[in-house]
């Protein structure tokens, strides 16, 4: 295992204990995106300029090796034609340049090297921040749901509590005016009744006062 993935494992390992003790892990994760969104652009940067650097040095590991073999020729041309001075001078350059190739074909496999490990850290970002992106979605469509249950529960709490209660208190209202009206009624009633009864009996008893008075006379007219 590279450094490199050694250090993101403990990142994600610090990103995981913020997520524990976040109430809020939209908000963490968001901010992981935007740091890593900020790595990948920089390595992306450093890869670029790897490409090119290491494009540059394959040219002078070609160009070294085709003045080489272009020395080489000349000096065999140069023995054939029986000047060796020439042909000397060739194989000097010819030297240079080999060791020219050898120089810079080890700096071309380093840098390959390089180019190699950041092409490596760029797909382990990305896919890193793919992966957080998804988790990302998803957590925020929890915490959606859960806020959309939680406003559903305020407003049902709400209607749940004050509506029976609302209609108890006009209930009681109601009984307390029904109680008193009737209670009214009922007392008129009375008062009628009684008044009639007593003028039914104030009658029978006239009547009686009569038959009574009546009575008196014929017991008066017999002695």
């Amino acid at each position: 295992m590279s450094m490199f993935k050694r250090m993101r494992d403990i990142t994600l390992a610090a990103l995981n204990d913020k997520l524990e003790e976040s109430q809020d892990p939209v908000r963490i994760i968001d901010q992981f995106l935007i740091e890593t969104r900020q790595e990948i652009a920089e390595v992306q940067r450093l890869y670029d300029q790897c490409s090119h650097h290491s494009k540059q040095l394959r040219q002078q590991v070609d160009h070294a090796a085709s003045m080489r073999e272009k020395r080489e020729e000349q000096a065999m041309l140069a023995l054939k034609a029986e000047e060796e001075t020439i042909a000397k001078l060739a194989l000097q350059e010819k030297m240079l340049y080999e060791e020219k190739e050898r120089q810079y074909l080890e700096l071309w496999e380093q840098s390959q090297e390089t180019f190699k490990e950041l092409g490596e850290q760029l797909n382990v970002l990305r896919n890193e921040y793919q992966t957080v992106y998804n988790k990302r979605q998803y957590y925020y469509a929890r915490m959606e749901t859960l806020r959309l249950q939680q406003r559903m529960n305020r407003r049902g709490n709400g209607y749940g509590s004050d509506v029976p209660k609302m209609f108890d208190r006009l209930d009681d209202q109601m009984s307390s005016m029904e109680y008193e009206t009737y209670s009214l009624r009922d007392i008129r009633k009375l008062g009628q009744d009684a008044s009639r009864q007593i003028g039914e009996i104030g009658a029978v008893l006239e009547q009686e006062m009569d038959r009574l008075k009546e009575k008196l006379k014929r017991d008066e007219r017999k002695e």
